[in-house]
């Protein structure tokens, strides 16, 4: 698979604090990795990275072009969508509304109503909760809802934050089922952080362990999952 996202020796910062300490890793087109670790590990902080949401140096390449001093919205258009923590939806919008605000940026009408549908057959209860504001859903539904609008962006790249944060566990394993879905079929590359380290493992290619803003570990999801030392600090057993 070809690398469509390669970062070297990157270093971040929130005022004089530094949170991050020359990550190197790659992601390969059509891949799903996932990023492992601690709260305070520095998962956050290098999704912010890339995006050019803190601030930061060393070199962040999207498909061979850097995105160096490219600002947050410019990345976004190159095709990559951010999920934050917390999901991000607009409240006192609908469902539909929030779906169509993904879409801000293109022209094309008629793609963004059959964009929209599509996302309802990855998302159906969002079909049926169509009109309802988006404050009004549930958690899993706003986290649903926070993807979808996402994928409105028709993004090569999608990085998602503790997307399970705060969910039920039969929910969170619908919604790592779609995303599993939306990698096959979409040949969307994502890049999950998240603290279900069993389920993320699961369904990632590949995995890589971060402790105080270093990368410690890296390999297929397999043979991470398999390390002892992963069982232990992270599966519980």
């Amino acid at each position: 698979m070809t690398a469509m996202l390669d970062i070297k020796d990157l270093r971040a910062y929130y005022g004089q604090v530094q949170a991050l300490h020359g990550l190197e890793f790659h992601l390969s087109e059509g891949s799903m990795t996932t990023l492992l670790g601690a709260n305070g590990a520095g998962k956050t902080t290098t999704l912010r990275a890339i995006c050019n949401m803190v601030r930061s140096t060393g070199t962040i390449a999207f498909e061979g072009k850097s995105l160096s001093g490219k600002s947050t919205e410019n990345i976004v258009r190159l095709g990559i969508a951010h999920v934050p923590q917390g999901r991000g939806t607009f409240t006192t919008m609908t469902v539909e509304e929030n779906l169509q605000l993904g879409a801000i940026s293109r022209s094309d009408k008629a793609s963004i109503v059959s964009d929209i549908e599509r996302m309802y057959d990855h998302f159906p209860v969002l079909k049926q909760r169509h009109t309802q504001q988006a404050g009004t859903l549930s958690g899993g539904e706003q986290q649903m809802l926070a993807v979808a609008r996402a994928l409105m962006l028709r993004p090569r790249l999608m990085l998602l934050d503790e997307p399970s944060f705060g969910l039920a566990p039969l929910i969170v394993r619908d919604l790592f089922k779609i995303l599993g879905k939306i990698n096959r079929d979409d040949k969307v590359t994502i890049l999950v952080v998240e603290q279900n380290a069993q389920l993320a493992l699961e369904l990632a290619d590949t995995a890589y362990v971060i402790e105080t803003g270093r990368i410690v570990m890296s390999g297929s999801a397999k043979d991470i999952a398999n390390n002892e030392d992963v069982r232990k600090s992270y599966l519980g057993y």
